[in-house]
């Protein structure tokens, strides 16, 4: 998998993850205020280009970009990662740490457990 963001890039990755196909001006318009700088952005979105995550196209003297890694494909990756760190790689060392931390109730823990078996069947 690629690299992981910073957050800034995850900020830009997020937008652009959300609204497809986008130049950087429109990027920049749907950050939050303060908004940064349009070079700020770009120098981001280059970044981002660098590790893999969106590819560009040019359109007429400036540049479309879109997403190459889904949201889903990165964020599954981020929680493989935080699971190896931190619970010696076993999902099941995480699911009970929820039950026991009361985050997760035996109901939901079933629930997980039939959805689990309908996807295998």
């Amino acid at each position: 998998m690629k690299q992981r963001l910073t957050l800034k890039e995850e900020e830009v990755m997020n937008i652009i993850w959300e609204n497809g196909e986008m130049f950087i001006r429109d990027i920049v318009a749907l950050m939050p205020d303060p908004k940064p700088n349009y070079n700020t952005v770009a120098t981001q979105v280059k970044f981002l280009e660098e590790k893999g995550f969106v590819e560009r196209r040019a359109m007429a003297n400036s540049f479309q970009y879109r997403p190459i890694v889904s949201e889903r494909e990165y964020r599954g990756t981020r929680v493989g990662a935080l699971v190896s760190k931190y619970y010696d790689n076993s999902y099941a060392s995480v699911v009970s740490q929820f039950v026991e931390d009361e985050k997760m109730d035996l109901e939901e823990l079933k629930a997980l457990i039939a959805q689990i078996e309908k996807r295998r069947k």
